[in-house]
C-alpha cells in the first residue's frame, strides 16, 4: 500500500505491525443522564451508529486490522455492540478486534488512573501482540481520518511519537491542549488550555490543537509508560502528563501531524471535520448538522464507509395522509424500524425503532432508539433518551422554565428527556 505523497514508503508491513488501541472507558459525564447506563462511546449517533464506530471504522478503512478496545465504566452495552458488529475479522490472518476490560492489573489494585495508566495496566496484553507501532485513539470523537497517512509521516520523519493536531483559530485554542511546533513540525511545547496559545509557524492567527491521537513506536511507549508508572502523584494521562513531560525533557523525536493531511474530504467539504460530542449541546449540534442539505460530515461516501452493527429491522414507515394527520418527515434522518404515524417530523433524527404517533410534532430534535412520541405531543430542540415514552400531549421546547423544572435544560436551550425524568412527572 502506497500513500499519496509518500510513494517511496511501502506501508503494508508497517500497517500489519500497527495495533490500534481505542480508549473507551470513560463515562462522559458532560453528556449528563445520557451516560447513566452506558459509556460515552456507546451512545447512539446519526440514527444508526454508535460514537465508537468512527475510530473503529477509521482503523479498518486505513488498513489497520489489529484493534483493541479498552473499557471500564458501565461497559456492557459497549461490549455487546462491539461483539455483535465487529466480529468479522480473520483471526487466522492475525486480525482481531479485542475487548480489554479493566482488571486492576497492578499491585496497587486501582482502576484506571488516567489514559496512560489504562494502557500501562494492559502492557502484558499489548506486548503479547508484539506490535511495532501503537496508535492510541479516543473512543468518543466523531471524524473520518486515514491513519495510514499519519503512519507514513511518522516513518518518514523517523519519529518516536506523532501527535495528530487540528488547525483551529487561535482565539478558539484556549479550550484545547495546544501544540507548539517548529517549521519542520517538530513539537517544542505543549500547553493545556493556554491563555496565549502558540501559533502555527507562518500562520499567526492559527494554532494546533491536540486531537488526543498518538502514534508511538512500541518500545518508546513501553519505556514511557514504565517510567510514568513509577512516579508518585496523580499524573497518568497522555495529554496532561506524558506529552508535556516528554517535550519539556526533550525525550525522543516528537512531531505534529496536521489533520488536514489525513482527513477524508468528500464533495464540497472544505474544512476538516472533527467533533468532540462530549456535551449535550455539541452532541445535538453534530446530529442536527446531518439534517442539512450539505452536512459537514458525509455519511454517504462509499469510499470511506462507517461500519456498525444494526439489528435487522424493516424499512422506515410513513402512514396516514389526511389533512391534519399526515405522516411526513422533512430535512430529517429516519432510521430502520421507525414509524411516522400521522405525525410531522422536521429537521430531526429518529433512531432505530423510534415511533412518532398521530398528531405529534417533532422539530429540531434527536429521538434515540425505541422511544415513542405519543399523540399530540410537541417536541422542539429536544434529545429523547432511549426507551422513553413521551406522554400524550406533552409540550417541551416552548416554555424554558417549565422545561428546566421537569427535565435537564442546557444554557443553549437544549432539553434532555430520560425515562427516569418522565417517571417523576
Amino acid at each position: 500500500m502506497a500513500v499519496a505523497g509518500y510513494a517511496e514508503i511501502d506501508l503494508n508491513p508497517a500497517l500489519r505491525s500497527t495495533l490500534a488501541l481505542i480508549l473507551a472507558g470513560g463515562r462522559g459525564s458532560r453528556l449528563m443522564n445520557l451516560t447513566d447506563n452506558q459509556a460515552k462511546p456507546a451512545v447512539p449517533f446519526a440514527g444508526k451508529f454508535r460514537i465508537i464506530d468512527f475510530p473503529l471504522s477509521n482503523s479498518i478503512n486505513s488498513g489497520i486490522r489489529r484493534i483493541a478496545v479498552v473499557t471500564q465504566y458501565k461497559a456492557h452495552e459497549l461490549i455487546r455492540h462491539v461483539q455483535a458488529g465487529w466480529g468479522f475479522m480473520r483471526a487466522e490472518l492475525g486480525e482481531f478486534v479485542e475487548l480489554w476490560p479493566a482488571q486492576q492489573q497492578t499491585d496497587a489494585q486501582t482502576w484506571y488512573l488516567g489514559t496512560a495508566n489504562s494502557v500501562y495496566q494492559n502492557l502484558l496484553a499489548l506486548r503479547g501482540h508484539g506490535p511495532g507501532y501503537v496508535l492510541i485513539l479516543a473512543g468518543d470523537h466523531v471524524y473520518r481520518q486515514d491513519y495510514s497517512k499519519m503512519l507514513a509521516q511518522h516513518i518518514r520523519e523517523e519519529a518516536d511519537l506523532t501527535v495528530a493536531c487540528i488547525d483551529v483559530p487561535i482565539e478558539s485554542a484556549t479550550g484545547f491542549g495546544v501544540v507548539g511546533a517548529d517549521e519542520e513540525r517538530r513539537i517544542v511545547s505543549f500547553v493545556e488550555k493556554p491563555e496565549h496559545p502558540p501559533a502555527i509557524p507562518g500562520h499567526p492567527d492559527r494554532a494546533y490543537a491536540s486531537m488526543g491521537i498518538y502514534l508511538f513506536n512500541a518500545d518508546f511507549l513501553y519505556d514511557v509508560l514504565e517510567r510514568n508508572a513509577q512516579e508518585e502523584g496523580p499524573g497518568h494521562d497522555f495529554g496532561k502528563d506524558i506529552l508535556p513531560y516528554l517535550v519539556s525533557r526533550q525525550r525522543g523525536k516528537i512531531i505534529a501531524h496536521g489533520f488536514e493531511d489525513s482527513c477524508i474530504f468528500t464533495g464540497l467539504q472544505r474544512e476538516p471535520y472533527w467533533r468532540d460530542v462530549g456535551t449535550l449541546d455539541a452532541y445535538w449540534e453534530a446530529n442536527m448538522d446531518l439534517t442539512t442539505v450539505t452536512p459537514s460530515l458525509d455519511l454517504y461516501d462509499r469510499s470511506w464507509p462507517i461500519w456498525t452493527y444494526q439489528v435487522q429491522r424493516p424499512p422506515a414507515k410513513f402512514v396516514f395522509d389526511a389533512d391534519g394527520r399526515r405522516g411526513m418527515a422533512v430535512e430529517s434522518l429516519i432510521s430502520a424500524g421507525c414509524i411516522v404515524s400521522g405525525s410531522t417530523v422536521r429537521r430531526s433524527l429518529l433512531c432505530t425503532d423510534a415511533v412518532a404517533h398521530s398528531w405529534s410534532l417533532v422539530e429540531d430534535s434527536v429521538v434515540l432508539p425505541r422511544s415513542h412520541v405519543s399523540r399530540h405531543a410537541r417536541l422542539r430542540r429536544v434529545i429523547v433518551d432511549q426507551d422513553c415514552v413521551v406522554p400524550e400531549g406533552l409540550v417541551v421546547g416552548e416554555d424554558a422554565e417549565a422545561d428546566a423544572r421537569r427535565f435537564h435544560r442546557t444554557a443553549k436551550g437544549i432539553t434532555l428527556i430520560t425515562a427516569d425524568m418522565l417517571a417523576r412527572l
